[in-house]
This record gives C-alpha cells, sequence and structure tokens, in this order.
C-alpha cells in the first residue's frame, strides 16, 4: 500500500495553520494550536485514531477561539480526504461507544463522499476551561465537510463538560480508525456500488 499521508497549510486574514498527516502511524502527536484544551483533545483523537499528526495554528485569540477552532476542523478534515486518496481498500465504516467515567459518548462515521454532521451533544455549562463548548460543533462540522464524511456524535449520559467533550474526541477517534483501516478482504476495491467515493 502507499504510503497514506497528506501535507498542507491554509492562510486566511484570521489564521495560519500547516499540517502533516499520516493514516499509518502509531499516535503520536505535535499540536500546538494556542489553545490549551483543543490541543489536549487533539492529542487525543490522534492517539485514540493511530494517527500521526503535526499541527501548528496561529489565529486570532484576541478576538476569541471560533475561527482558529474552525479552521483547524478544516485543514484536518483536507488531509483526511487527501491521505485517503481514492479510499481503495478501507473499510469505510467506523462506529465507538466509549465510556469516560460518567459520561458515554457514540460515534458513527461513514466515509461517504457526501459531507454530514449529526450533533447531539448537550453541555451542562458554556466553557470547559476557556474555550467555549459550542465550539466543538463547529470543529466537527468543519472536519466532516472538508474530509467528506458523515459523521453523527450523540450523547447518551454525561453531566461534566471536560468529559463529554472527551468521551466524544475519543469515539470519533475510535470510529475513524476503523473506517480507514485496510479491509484484508477488499483488496484495493473501492467499497462503494458505484465503484467510487466522491469527496
Amino acid at each position: 500500500m502507499q504510503p497514506r499521508q497528506a501535507t498542507l497549510s491554509r492562510r486566511t486574514a484570521e489564521t495560519e495553520i500547516s499540517a502533516r498527516l499520516s493514516l499509518d502511524g502509531t499516535g503520536e502527536a505535535r499540536i500546538a494550536t494556542g489553545i490549551g484544551f483543543l490541543d489536549h483533545m487533539l492529542h487525543a483523537l490522534t492517539r485514540h485514531a493511530l494517527l500521526d499528526l503535526d499541527l501548528e495554528a496561529k489565529g486570532d485569540l484576541h478576538i476569541d477561539f471560533h475561527h482558529t477552532t474552525e479552521d483547524c476542523g478544516i485543514v484536518l478534515g483536507q488531509a483526511l480526504r487527501q491521505a485517503l486518496g481514492e479510499k481503495r481498500g478501507i473499510r469505510r465504516y467506523g462506529h465507538s461507544i466509549l465510556p469516560m467515567d460518567e459520561a458515554l459518548a457514540e460515534a458513527a462515521l461513514d466515509i461517504s463522499g457526501r459531507p454530514f454532521l449529526a450533533w447531539s451533544v448537550p453541555f451542562a455549562r458554556d466553557k470547559v476551561g476557556e474555550m467555549d463548548t459550542e465550539l466543538f460543533e463547529e470543529f466537527f462540522r468543519a472536519f466532516a465537510f472538508n474530509a467528506g464524511i458523515t459523521l453523527h456524535v450523540t450523547l447518551k449520559a454525561g453531566t461534566n463538560a471536560h468529559h463529554v467533550a472527551e468521551a466524544c474526541f475519543k469515539a470519533v477517534a475510535r470510529a475513524l480508525r476503523m473506517a480507514v483501516e485496510p479491509d484484508p478482504r477488499a483488496a484495493d476495491a473501492i467499497p462503494s456500488t458505484k465503484g467510487v467515493l466522491e469527496a
């Protein structure tokens, strides 16, 4: 199998982001977004998806964390789409139900070429540390739409905002790990009756 990697950068008047992604990694992460809790979540995502990810972001944090969070999702999604190429030989679907103390999160995804996010994750408070909890939905929407995946994230239980967010990121990570894995029975076939998975 060819190395499934991507390197890209994105620069706007609001953010400057560079990323290097390998789908066949060991969970190594070098992440610096300027947002401590987002770094923590992206480390968790990387480790539990067994990706290797270098991501550096500089953004207008003096305004708020919205642009940087959303644009990190955009770049990570674009990197995933690029690294997957034609998506030959992958499992395509992934799912996970993940506990984090009292929190329980479910993630299901389809590397379909049809971007969609269904987000059913209520938070009991507005912030985790300095980060607005509403930004987690913005991150995953940007990620899903730029990766070209269908993603459902549902909170089954949980009250602690830190635990809820972490359970969601880890559930998505485990689902993503499953979906991008090579399927030994599929050889290099594209997993669709259409013969193509567009993104």
